[in-house]
């Protein structure tokens, strides 16, 4: 496949995760990364590294090179202008979660987008993971019966030297709006969209300012309940980052974290344990238990692949700006009801 043919892909913030992004453009056969904006030094000497165009601040890279799509994958104060600045000019983006620091931004993405045209792919990656992709099948192919419940754990421990930067240990710094985010977009696109929420936070452990364990109580439009429990000060293995094995930095647990429960069927994640009744369905009765086996595939891959398919309008976003948008309204819901103490009703949810 020549140069030419290739979908032309910039990137926006060579941090971590956009290092993640160039990884796997590089080793695609179909991407090309057509240039990074980033004024670090350290950005400047890996674009260099890779013979790929490098400019101070992304306006100069979309005027000067034109790409077909561009990943925003800096700082979360950036995320609105930045991606508003390839809509205007016709440039598919794949924007970072959090889509923005505030509901308001996200609105303003989600208008740009209805008003031009160019699409938006938000990039919560577990949507890709063919795991949550086949789960959300079993879900809507109404397998389970109706929804009655799901059930989270997200608990780990980040070491001292995580909160060496002073951020983390300030307001906003905490697990709900760092990790919760991941949790609550993984349960709206398996289970539908969220209603209500309440929640508590707790800093006995650490005595920051910001939380260090939370519990949210959620309800689902389909009037299901779900529960997440999510700690990083706890030695504990029940967490998604730990048993889907997405990336390699994290030892491999052989558990679960993810539980969904339905009228006449339940699933467990990741490892996609189907529990139903072949006959009547009574608790005195033998339960059968099935597993479906996935191909095992990199979510960041199929990611970016789903981004080039959207930008030949191949495809529609898998998370869209108006999703990131709601999950964002709702992770910050639980941060307002954990801080409140009050049930947080979320905008359009029925009383």
């Amino acid at each position: 496949m020549s140069l030419s043919s290739k979908t032309q892909i910039a990137l926006f913030g060579a941090g971590g995760i956009g290092r993640t992004h160039i990884d796997r453009i590089t080793r695609s056969s179909n991407l090309n990364l057509a240039g990074i904006a980033d004024p670090s030094d350290a950005a400047k000497a890996m674009a260099q590294s890779l013979n790929v165009p490098w400019f101070a601040n992304h306006m100069d890279l979309l005027d000067s090179i034109q790409p077909q799509g561009a990943i925003v994958a800096t700082p979360n104060s950036l995320h609105i202008t930045q991606a508003v600045d390839c809509l205007e000019r016709g440039v598919a983006a794949l924007v970072e979660k959090p889509v923005a620091d505030t509901v308001a931004e996200a609105q303003q993405l989600v208008d740009v987008q209805a008003r031009t045209g160019v699409p938006v792919l938000v990039g919560h990656h577990r949507r890709h993971n063919p795991i949550n992709r086949r789960a959300r099948k079993i879900v809507q192919d109404g397998t389970l019966g109706r929804m009655v419940s799901a059930n989270v754990m997200a608990t780990f421990f980040k070491p001292d030297t995580y909160f060496d930067a002073a951020w983390r240990r300030s307001k906003g710094g905490g697990p709900i709006l760092i990790n919760l985010i991941h949790e609550i977009d993984m349960l709206r696109f398996l289970c539908g969209e969220i209603t209500t929420v309440q929640a508590l936070g707790s800093n006995a452990v650490r005595g920051f300012e910001v939380e260090d364990t939370a519990a949210a109580v959620l309800r689902f439009a389909n009037g299901a309940l779900g529960t997440v429990v999510l700690s990083d000060t706890a030695t504990a293995p029940w967490c998604w980052d730990f048993c889907a094995a997405e990336q390699d930095q994290y030892p491999r647990q052989n558990v679960q974290s993810h539980f969904i429960a339905g009228t006449h069927g339940s699933l467990s994640l990741p490892d996609l344990q189907l529990w139903s009744y072949r006959g009547e369905r009574s608790w005195y009765a033998e339960m059968t238990q099935e597993k479906t086996f996935v191909h095992k595939d990199d979510p960041y891959t199929m990611q970016l692949q789903h981004f080039a398919a959207v930008i030949a309008g191949a495809e529609a976003p898998l998370c869209s700006a108006l999703d990131g948008l709601r999950t964002l309204q709702a992770t910050l819901a639980v941060s307002e009801a954990a801080s409140t103490g009050n049930t947080v009703q979320l905008p359009g949810a029925a009383a």
